[in-house]
C-alpha cells in the first residue's frame, strides 16, 4: 500500500512540475523581454493659436520645475474639482518663488465622454505652456495614460496624481521635502510616495467585513510577490526625479491597475532611495474599479510580474544600457 501511495505521489508531484515548466515555457515564448512602447500621439493642440504643437522627450534635459500627470477616462465630471484646487496651489506655489515653475498634463486615456473638451477649457484659461492635454486615441490602461504623460514632461521632478482629486493637493509640498532629502538634484534617483497606511484603521471602521479581507488578501500578495518595502502601493500621488521616471518607464510593461506595483518593485530591484510619506485622502464616488473583479485581475497580475521577472521573461531596460 505504502509503495502505492508513494508512487501516486511521485507521479502527482511529476505532473506539477511538467504543468510548471510548460508554463515557464509559454510564458517565455509569448512574452517580449522589454515593452514595446508604441505613441501615435506626440503634438498637443494650444487653444489660443489652434495650431498642434510636438511633445517634448523625457530624454530632452529639463526645462521646469514640476510636472503634474494626471491621468484621465472618462472624468468629465471629477476632474474640475481636482484640477482648481491643482492649479490653485501651483499659481500660489510659483507667485511666492520665483524658481518653482510648472506644468499639467492631462492624459485623456481615450476617453468617451466630455474629458477633452474640459481638460482645454483649462488649457485656454491657463496657457499650453502650464496646461497641456494628451489625447489618446485607444485606452491603454492607468499605466499606460501615466507613462506617456511622463514620457512628454519637461519637469526636473514628475508627479503624478489621480484625476479624483482624493489626495488634497497641498500634500506635495511634504513629497518635495521628502524627495530633496532622497536626492538633491534631478541626475539622482528617488522616489517620494503619498500613502494613505496610516488610515487603514479607519478604512477597516467603514469597509464591510467582504472588502476588508480583500484588502488584507492583495496587501499580503503585493508583499509576498512584489513590493516590501512600501505599506501602500496604490495610493495615486507619486513623485519621481526625472532620472528615476526616465528608468522605470522605459521599463514598465504592465499599463493597467497593477502598474503601481510593478514600478515599485522595479525602484526595489534598482536599489532607488524611496520614502512613503503620509497624505490626505477622501474617497470619492465614481471609481472605475470594482473590488473583487478589479482585485481578482490585480492578484493575477501580481503574480505573473513575480514569475515573469524570476524567469528572465521580463528584464529591467536601464539594466540592459549599462552592460550595453
Amino acid at each position: 500500500m505504502w509503495c502505492c501511495l508513494c508512487q501516486l505521489c511521485f507521479g502527482l508531484l511529476s505532473a506539477i512540475a511538467v504543468a510548471a515548466l510548460l508554463i515557464v515555457a509559454v510564458v517565455l515564448y509569448k512574452t517580449k523581454p522589454y515593452p514595446n512602447i508604441k505613441r501615435d500621439e506626440e503634438t498637443f493642440l494650444d487653444p489660443h493659436t489652434i495650431k498642434t504643437v510636438a511633445f517634448p522627450s523625457l530624454e530632452d534635459s529639463p526645462s521646469l520645475e514640476l510636472s503634474v500627470i494626471v491621468p484621465a477616462y472618462n472624468e468629465e465630471k471629477r476632474l474640475p474639482a481636482m484640477l482648481d484646487e491643482c492649479l490653485a496651489f501651483l499659481e500660489q506655489k510659483s507667485g511666492g518663488d520665483s524658481r518653482f515653475s510648472y506644468e499639467v498634463i492631462v492624459v485623456s486615456d481615450g476617453s468617451l465622454d466630455a474629458t477633452v473638451s474640459v481638460a482645454l477649457g483649462y488649457s485656454k484659461k491657463h496657457g499650453a505652456e502650464k496646461v497641456r492635454v494628451l489625447e489618446l486615441t485607444e485606452n491603454r490602461g492607468k499605466g499606460g495614460a501615466v507613462r506617456m504623460g511622463m514620457l512628454s514632461a519637461r519637469g526636473r521632478n514628475l508627479l503624478f496624481a489621480d484625476a479624483d482629486g482624493a489626495t488634497k493637493f497641498p500634500d506635495y509640498d511634504k513629497l518635495e521635502v521628502a524627495l530633496k532629502e532622497l536626492a538633491s538634484e534631478w541626475r539622482d534617483d528617488g522616489i517620494a510616495i503619498g500613502s494613505r497606511a496610516h488610515l487603514e484603521n479607519d478604512a477597516i471602521a467603514t469597509r464591510s467585513f467582504f472588502r476588508t479581507i480583500l484588502m488584507h488578501g492583495f496587501h499580503f500578495l503585493v508583499w509576498l510577490f512584489a513590493v516590501r518595502s512600501i505599506r501602500d502601493t496604490q495610493c495615486g500621488f507619486k513623485l519621481f526625479t526625472r532620472t528615476t521616471a526616465r528608468k522605470l518607464f522605459s521599463s514598465l510593461h504592465v499599463e493597467r491597475w497593477a502598474f503601481d506595483v510593478e514600478l515599485l518593485y522595479l525602484a526595489e530591484r534598482l536599489k532607488v532611495p524611496m520614502s512613503e510619506i503620509a497624505v490626505r485622502w477622501t474617497e470619492i464616488d465614481g471609481s472605475k474599479l470594482t473590488p473583487f473583479w478589479s482585485w481578482l485581475q490585480m492578484g493575477r497580475d501580481l503574480f505573473m510580474i513575480w514569475l515573469r521577472y524570476l524567469v528572465g521573461a521580463w528584464r529591467i531596460a536601464s539594466i540592459q544600457k549599462k552592460e550595453n
